[in-house]
């Protein structure tokens, strides 16, 4: 956390001189839907994690915050939600319970039921801008508990448009679009980030690069970050076929990026990983391998400045 805590300084030395402070992104997880270890999972490296807490991980999210205006904003409500938002409260230095919105991807469990702490049972949020496509806005609406939320005004759910970007601020959009998915309750989206001119693309799940109407080698090279879906390090990793859950997996999106130059690599940061994946479970081995190919490994904790520089 040395370079977290070097940050607050930096962010809060500007603020001193009344001088801007770019916005950054905060890594507040970076686990697959069910968290590492998963329930029930007797693999040797699940029984290590039960034992030694450092060895876990929260499932995987992001935020945004603009330490200008004090805003933040989370990228999907997981359900390590609470200790994630302590996190994001420790790293900004806000211990303030404000939330300036939570964006949604999709229907699956590790990416909206974290919405459950906002709710009368727990912190009984008022109004929290949930940021959510059509399918999305009408699954929450008309299913019980999530209506809950909706009634009781716990949440303010605003609708979003594919590939239109929302203006959150002064200096900061986002925008919505869409990746292939098992979309059972809802679409799935990704989203891009903009602020100074500076691009960020988060994509915890999608089923195969060659599905979707984009090509990641284009996207790599338009935009600043990617934090991309690395569920999976290789096929066979888990005892089930893997065609019944398809991601890309990270030695596919290293082969297909291969050909780019080191500067372009190195903007993917890899993150959703399952518990079976040997980067979660720090293989020296696998962590070198992705490294040495000039790609990164997403952490908790991490924080990222949101600088144009090009300027």
């Amino acid at each position: 956390m040395k370079r977290t805590f070097a940050l607050f300084i930096a962010l809060t030395a500007f603020s001193a001189f009344g001088l801007a402070a770019d916005p950054y992104v905060v890594v507040l997880g970076v686990g697959q839907d069910a968290g590492v270890p998963q329930m029930g999972c007797e693999s040797p490296f699940c029984k290590e994690a039960w034992k030694d807490p450092s060895k876990r991980e929260m499932v995987s999210s992001i935020a945004i915050v603009d330490p200008d205006t004090g805003e933040r904003w989370i990228f999907d409500a997981t359900p390590d939600l609470p200790e994630q938002f302590q996190l994001l409260k420790e790293i900004t230095g806000d211990r303030s319970n404000a939330l300036d919105g939570i964006f949604l991807t999709h229907a699956h469990m590790g990416h909206y039921t974290g919405l459950m702490y906002l709710g009368f049972e727990s912190m009984n949020a008022k109004e929290v801008p949930v940021f959510a496509m059509p399918r999305m806005k009408r699954y929450l609406e008309t299913n019980g508990p999530w209506s809950q939320l909706v009634s009781f005004k716990n949440i303010s759910i605003k609708e979003l448009v594919k590939d239109k970007p929302s203006k959150l601020n002064g200096r900061i959009s986002v925008t919505p679009f869409l990746v292939p998915h098992r979309d059972e309750y809802s679409e799935t989206v990704g989203f891009r980030i903009t602020s100074n001119g500076f691009n960020v693309l988060f994509i915890p799940d999608i089923d195969k690069w060659e599905r979707w109407d984009r090509k990641l080698e284009d996207e790599v090279r338009k935009n600043d970050l990617l934090f991309v879906d690395a569920t999976f390090f290789k096929d066979g990793e888990i005892p089930r076929p893997m065609s019944e859950v398809l991601h890309p997996f990270v030695e596919e999106t290293m082969a297909l990026l291969k050909d780019l130059p080191a500067s372009e690599r190195s903007k993917i940061h890899f993150i959703h990983f399952n518990h079976s994946n040997p980067l979660v479970q720090r293989s020296k081995e696998a962590i070198g391998e992705v490294e040495s190919s000039g790609f990164r490994i997403a952490r908790t904790g991490m924080t990222i400045p949101l600088e144009n520089r090009g300027n």
